[in-house]
């Protein structure tokens, strides 16, 4: 007996459905994942933080750090000191260890918890990688703590209803990746 042919679009069709799927099953695991864990290439690391024009000695919050990437890149090229803040226990302790190993306690801090919870005051740039509806979530947080002229970086996803003052594309790995820089208090 033969089987019936499933059509390409039938195979997408159900791989969208158990995504969908996985991704509502992760929600109700955890209401507080924002994103997927996503590193951004190297390139678009150093991109992003030399739009933000960050400078030596101010104070980076990267939101959703992952592997702390942009942390250690702010530290050591750029003299600033970084705080990551990280939901998932596993990456914030081999961020803290390699932390550690590179001797950068003193520039570098790692926060295991919920994005929404970090007070932001001391903030002069704050960088994202977050979905564009975790950016609406987390804009009422960006508005009442951070200072006048504090810089928002965003890889990929703009800030519903702000202008940026600066727009970078760049093409990495055969994919064009967009940085959106915002300035405290944002353009409506």
């Amino acid at each position: 007996m033969r089987r019936p042919a499933i059509s390409a679009a039938a195979m997408a069709f159900g791989a969208l459905a158990l995504w969908i799927g996985a991704a509502s099953a992760l929600q109700r695991i955890s209401p507080y994942n924002l994103a997927p864990y996503v590193p951004s290439p190297e390139p678009v690391v150093e991109k992003m933080l030399e739009a933000a024009d960050l400078k030596a000695g101010e104070t980076l919050f990267d939101l959703g750090c992952g592997d702390g990437r942009i942390l250690f890149l702010a530290a050591e090229k750029f003299r600033a000191n970084a705080v990551g803040v990280e939901l998932s226990a596993k990456l914030v302790q081999q961020t803290r260890d390699k932390v550690r190993k590179l001797g950068l306690q003193d520039r570098i801090t790692v926060v295991e918890g919920n994005l929404l919870d970090v007070n932001l005051r001391t903030a002069d740039v704050v960088t994202l990688y977050l979905m564009r509806m975790s950016n609406e979530k987390l804009k009422p947080n960006l508005l009442k703590e951070l200072r006048a002229g504090a810089r928002v970086v965003s890889h990929d996803y703009e800030i519903p209803g702000w202008k940026p003052i600066r727009i970078e594309r760049l093409l990495v790995h055969q994919r064009t990746h967009t940085i959106y820089v915002y300035r405290m208090p944002p353009a409506e």
